[in-house]
């Protein structure tokens, strides 16, 4: 009854299915895995954004120091005066809640103790309109100043996903990157940068808009999509079934019914 199952045919099918059946389970985990980094993401910004804050010079201590993964996000403070003269700016960022393409306003702030430099990222601005144009950027405090915001790793191409390009205009770049700014500057800046939450003094007057603490309490789709792929490759193996017994009810059925008679001779006078 079933032996059509050793038809060319349904050798395909099941080939299908035996590929099908471990390739879903992959995907199962791949989703997997990235609920857990998310979760995991999730937990490191909470536990950081409420540590008492550090000095930025404490973690960060020299430059080209790759910020370690589980002190991104922690709360950091540095003191000393922002160097306006080599400030620039971060093309193509979209302004924080909302979806306009403006800059990111990076001012390197020197430390008071001399160990060197900390890129400081001050906010948003609104584009000037045109490609080439530099935005408008409210000038940094004056003065000793200490900021406090939250610690992040140089930016780079394989992190960010945004591909670096030289032919930019002037004080434009794509990526907030410690090392590149050294080069470019001749100055000493440590590894990282710092994200600005707050000034003391207060700033005074128009400031780039300071961009929102991190998402960490939505966990995503993934886990949903774990399952679902899972889901699906147990209806593999029913779905075959299920084909299987199709056709073989439709083969019983057509061996079932009676074959056509004969029409009659015709008859002659």
């Amino acid at each position: 009854m079933y032996r059509f199952l050793l038809s060319r045919r349904w050798a395909i099918i099941f080939v299908i299915a035996l590929l099908l059946i471990p390739t879903m389970i992959r995907l199962g985990f791949w989703q997997l895995h990235r609920h857990e980094a998310r979760v995991a993401r999730n937990e490191l910004i909470a536990t950081n954004l409420k540590d008492a804050p550090v000095a930025f010079e404490s973690i960060s201590t020299a430059p080209g120091f790759n910020v370690p993964t589980g002190e991104t996000w922690r709360a950091v403070t540095a003191s000393g005066r922002y160097d306006a003269e080599h400030e620039f700016v971060i093309r193509n960022r979209l302004e924080p809640g909302g979806t306009s393409v403006g800059f990111f306003v990076i001012t390197p702030l020197e430390l008071a103790d001399g160990k060197g430099e900390v890129l400081v990222n001050r906010g948003w601005v609104d584009s000037p309109g045109d490609a080439t144009s530099y935005p408008a950027v409210p000038k940094p405090p004056s003065g000793e100043i200490t900021v406090t915001g939250r610690l992040r790793a140089d930016e780079t191409t394989a992190s960010s996903g945004i591909k670096d390009r030289g032919g930019l205009p002037p004080r434009q770049f794509k990526l907030i990157n410690s090392t590149q700014q050294a080069k470019d500057n001749g100055t000493t800046v440590l590894g990282g940068y710092l994200e600005l939450v707050s000034t003391a003094p207060a700033a005074t007057g128009d400031t780039p808009e300071l961009l929102p603490e991190p998402e960490h309490s939505d966990i995503g789709p993934h886990m949903a999509y774990a399952i679902q792929w899972w889901l699906f490759t147990t209806l593999v193996p029913v779905g075959v079934v299920v084909l299987a017994r199709r056709e073989a009810k439709e083969r019983a059925a057509e061996a079932a019914r009676p074959a056509p008679s004969e029409a009659p001779a015709p008859v002659t006078a």
